[in-house]
C-alpha cells in the first residue's frame, strides 16, 4: 500500500487528524476542498443539521466522507464498500481516530447493499454515492434503485460525486435533482424526493 497525499478530516470532533489513503485505480478519495465544499452546503445556516444523522456512505474507499460526517456529529454511518484492502483501510481510519461506535463497515457490492440495508428496515437521512469514473452505468442503477427503497425519508438527501464531463441523470422515478455544483474536474449532484401532489 502506498502513501497518497495527505488526507484529513476537514471540521468537527477529529479536526485535522490525517486520513490514511491509498492508491489504486478505483480509490479515488473525495479531494479535502470538495468534501469541505460538501459539507458547507449540507450545514449551511444551521451548524447542527448533521446531529445524530444516519449516513450510507457507497463505495466509501477510504471513507473520508463518513467520518467527516461522524467528526461533525453524526449517529450512524454505514460504510459500503467491496474491496477488501478499501474496507481494511475504513476500519484503520477509524481505529487511529479511536472511533468505537456509530458505525458498521459493509463488506458488499453497492446495490446488494442497499438491497440488504433497505429490508433490514435501515432509514438514512444523507446517501452519498462516488463509485469508480469508469463505473457511469451504477450511478443510474443505483439511484433508480435508492428512489424505490425506504431508505430514504423525503427531507433525506442524495449527493453524487461524479466527473464534471459525465451527468449521471436528472431524475430517477421520484428522485429529483436539485442542485449541481462543479469543482475543478469533479461535480457534486444533489437530489431529493419529490412528493406526489
Amino acid at each position: 500500500m502506498h502513501e497518497d497525499q495527505p488526507m484529513r478530516v476537514i471540521a468537527g470532533k477529529y479536526r485535522s487528524r490525517p486520513l490514511q489513503s491509498m492508491r489504486g485505480r478505483d480509490i479515488r478519495p473525495t479531494a479535502d476542498r470538495l468534501r469541505e465544499t460538501l459539507f458547507d452546503i449540507l450545514t449551511a445556516g444551521n451548524p447542527g443539521a448533521l446531529e445524530v444523522s444516519t449516513w450510507l456512505d457507497l463505495f466509501a474507499g477510504t471513507g473520508a466522507v463518513g467520518i467527516e460526517a461522524l467528526s461533525r456529529g453524526a449517529g450512524l454511518v454505514h460504510f459500503v464498500e467491496s474491496s477488501p484492502p478499501a474496507t481494511e483501510l475504513i476500519r484503520k481510519n477509524l481505529r487511529s481516530l479511536g472511533i468505537e461506535g456509530g458505525f458498521e463497515v459493509l463488506r458488499l457490492d453497492a446495490l446488494r447493499a442497499v438491497k440488504s440495508l433497505d429490508a433490514s428496515g435501515v432509514c438514512v437521512d444523507y446517501a452519498f454515492l462516488d463509485p469508480p469514473y469508469r463505473m457511469e452505468k451504477a450511478y443510474g442503477e443505483l439511484l433508480e434503485t435508492l428512489s424505490k427503497t425506504c431508505l430514504l425519508k423525503p427531507e433525506s438527501t442524495v449527493i453524487a460525486e461524479h466527473q464534471k464531463q459525465f451527468d449521471p441523470g436528472e431524475k430517477f422515478s421520484d428522485l429529483t435533482r436539485y442542485r449541481k455544483l462543479v469543482q475543478g474536474d469533479a461535480a457534486l449532484s444533489f437530489y431529493r424526493l419529490v412528493q406526489k401532489e
